[in-house]
């Protein structure tokens, strides 16, 4: 399909802290090895909260933002395999290829790491152009709301592969936001004999225990005693900290059995303290996760492919790109949001 240069398209973009508008753009033009993709669904990360903050370091308005998304192939150059009509999800990681993280196969820590929908234009718009390498191909059994939620569910398979759980194992999730959620499904679907969730937010709560998790509002009890009491005393194997504040971080600590491990999920606006004294004494490990590998997506493809999880469960609401503001709004919120997608 050759679309005529010139015809504009609607674009969702960040213009400054807190201010999100639409605007018409030109559709984007193609280099050799690129694929113009027409957007079907793209959704709003908690990342995508940090740069609508303000707070993100890196980030500088102008910007189209967007990095969980899927859509269909309208225009390609450079490849046979791929063609005009296919749908396809995109994984967001462009690393550079040099440095040393690259060259042991870990492109997911790149030094250079780029992000579509975060250092270049990305899936809140009708249109975007994405290099060849980071399409993958959409089986006729996921849909085009699975597909957008392919990046996302990539960073839970992530943490729990990263994880050390094992069948039986009481799992905590501090944090239920979509990621927290997207872990606790897999972690149950692993043989988690207990999978406890805590969070502030009636909302999430709510979900979570209708989908059969333990869970534990942190503005009435205290996930520590809770873990205690469900262990006799002993505490949570695996603690996955997902919510990324000072109270988190001590729980994370307090709630993990002696030689238990904790994965450390979320990205930390500030810098907690931690009590290492509490972690030393009874030789708690700590890991740090960043995003996904590549395997780590083809992973999550396979999850979806197959239905072992339905991630659809999360998806709170779905807007036309028309609604932008309205959107972030809502997850500013967050009384009555989870997952929230744009629809084009």
């Amino acid at each position: 399909m050759n679309l005529k240069r010139g015809i504009e398209m609607k674009a969702g973009v960040f213009n400054g802290p807190e201010i999100v508008e639409v605007e018409e753009k030109s559709i984007p033009i193609i280099n050799e090895n690129e694929a113009l993709i027409k957007v079907s669904y793209a959704g709003i990360c908690g990342t995508d909260m940090m740069i609508y903050s303000g707070s993100h370091p890196r980030v500088k308005p102008p910007l189209i933002m967007g990095h969980e998304f899927s859509g269909q192939v309208k225009e390609i150059k450079g490849n046979e395999t791929i063609k005009p009509g296919d749908r396809v999800t995109i994984n967001p990681l462009i690393s550079c290829g040099k440095c040393y993280a690259c060259h042991i196969g870990e492109n997911h820590i790149c030094n250079n790491l780029n992000y579509i929908g975060i250092y270049s234009s990305g899936g809140f718009a009708e249109y975007v152009r994405v290099p060849l390498n980071n399409l993958m191909l959409l089986d006729s059994s996921i849909s085009d709301e699975e597909g957008a939620l392919t990046e996302p569910l990539a960073v839970a398979v992530h943490s729990l592969r990263k994880s050390s759980l094992r069948f039986g194992d009481v799992a905590v999730i501090l944090g239920a936001g979509p990621i927290g959620m997207l872990i606790a499904m897999l972690a149950k679907k692993a043989g988690a004999s207990h999978v406890v969730i805590s969070d502030v937010n009636e909302y999430r709560l709510d979900l979570a225990k209708k989908l059969g998790f333990y869970t534990v509002d942190a503005r009435e009890e205290n996930v520590v005693e809770v873990t205690r009491e469900l262990t006799n005393g002993i505490g949570a194997d695996v603690v996955f900290e997902v919510a990324g504040t000072q109270s988190t971080a001590n729980q994370m600590i307090d709630a993990i059995k002696p030689q238990g491990e904790i994965l450390l999920v979320s990205v930390y606006k500030q810098a907690p303290q931690i009590n290492l004294a509490q972690m030393h004494f009874r030789e708690i490990s700590l890991k740090t996760t960043r995003c996904f590998s590549t395997y780590d997506f083809e992973r999550a493809l396979h999850i979806l492919r197959n239905k072992e999880i339905d991630v659809k469960q999360i998806i709170s609401h779905k807007l036309s790109i028309e609604k932008f503001d309205e959107g972030f709004q809502l997850m500013k919120n967050g009384k009555e949001s989870l997952k929230v997608l744009y629809e084009f």
